[in-house]
């Protein structure tokens, strides 16, 4: 019963929000589908980008953990992270 009470409280809540004029309710749905998608398209495009840079920057990332557990040293692996992402960048320019 108290499913049924918060229900028609809910559709008692819309309906006095609602606006008398159609268009306007058609125009803010349009609205929020059009901006839905833009949204859904540039978070499709940042994803991309960054498992670009994931691929590219793979092997100073493997570089690094290898570093990191011989020397024990942030900075060793720091200079090879770098040296490593640079030599990358600089392969993946040249294609």
């Amino acid at each position: 019963m108290m499913i049924i009470d918060a229900l028609l409280l809910g559709l008692v809540h819309v309906f006095l929000n609602a606006p008398l004029f159609v268009g306007e309710r058609i125009l803010n749905g349009m609205a929020d589908v059009f901006g839905g998608v833009l949204l859904l398209v540039i978070g499709v495009v940042v994803i991309i980008f960054i498992v670009a840079a994931a691929i590219v920057l793979l092997p100073a990332i493997l570089v690094v953990v290898l570093i990191l557990f011989v020397t024990g040293s942030f900075f060793y692996a720091g200079i090879a992270f770098l040296v490593v992402a640079l030599i990358s960048v600089f392969a993946m320019a040249g294609d």
